[in-house]
């Protein structure tokens, strides 16, 4: 009897864990809110705000009440949701590239370019993220790119890390001293031998990073320094409900269960993935 690969072994694993299903289940609902938004909101989001019907409870018309300008507040959440998702998708791609960039470098040159990015590595993450996350968007304004940037631009220094230390561990491999004794370029060595085998746990950081970006996202829109283009955010939900809990607690209920949803379905399938990509387990 043949046994089975260490693909269809993951699968297995994950398959019979009840985190995945919890947190697939989640995130995909999601993404379905995200790109459905435009079809299945109650209202345009553009056109919605009825000061008539300021900080009304929740009824049949508006299931989960309105806000301080009279809007639809199951609206917001649904562009919320879009909001947090495509700033944690692209905040964690870009973040991700550039930290693995930084630790291929770092790792395999080693010497005084390994220092020198390290020592960068180590500057960044001395400070709290979500401070020079903080200072960085309001220095450059309140905007969707800018939370991006913000984000990113410190949140790369996990990812460096990681690589680099996979990437030392991966450069005394047997195979790969075969391919320099055989003249291969570093380029050649570093993609093709190297980094495939940081692909596991940088999959499993990815996870745990997206739930870290929507927080900081609702985080930085909590107090102000979020999107101000006219997109709906969390966190812009959850600060006007700050000043108007006894009167109107559902602008805090709804968008704080959608971020602890998803955030704790992210750490779910982040702990589902680490322990089947362990190579210890799946011996």
């Amino acid at each position: 009897m043949t046994s089975k690969s260490p693909f269809l072994k993951i699968l297995n694993t994950l398959a019979k864990n009840p985190r995945v299903w919890f947190g697939a289940g989640v995130l995909g609902f999601n993404i379905f809110i995200a790109l459905t938004a435009s079809y299945i909101s109650p209202f345009d989001p553009a056109d919605m705000d009825d000061i008539s019907r300021r900080l009304a409870p929740p009824s049949s018309e508006n299931w989960f009440g309105n806000d301080l300008t009279g809007g639809d507040v199951l609206t917001s959440v649904i562009y919320g949701t879009r909001t947090s998702l495509y700033i944690g998708f692209v905040t964690v791609f870009l973040s991700m590239t550039l930290g693995v960039a930084v630790g291929l470098v770092a790792g395999y040159r080693g010497g005084y370019i390994d220092m020198i990015l390290m020592r960068t590595v180590d500057l960044l993450m001395a400070f709290p993220g979500i401070l020079l996350a903080m200072a960085l968007a309001a220095l450059m304004g309140p905007s969707l790119h800018n939370v991006v940037f913000a984000i990113a631009a410190t949140g790369w220094t996990s990812s460096a890390r990681l690589v680099r230390g996979q990437v030392l561990t991966l450069n005394e491999r047997e195979y790969v001293t075969a391919c320099k004794a055989m003249g291969a370029s570093g380029w050649r060595i570093v993609l093709k031998h190297i980094f495939p085998g940081t692909l596991s746990p940088l999959v499993v950081l990815a996870t745990f990073s997206l739930s870290g970006v929507i927080i900081i996202e609702a985080s930085l829109s909590f107090l102000g320094l979020g999107a101000q283009d006219g997109s709906p955010s969390w966190g812009a939900i959850l600060s006007q409900g700050r000043s108007q809990l006894v009167e109107a607690p559902h602008l805090s209920i709804a968008p704080g269960i959608a971020i602890f949803l998803l955030v704790l379905a992210l750490n779910f399938l982040g702990d589902a993935l680490r322990d089947a990509l362990d190579p210890y387990q799946n011996k």
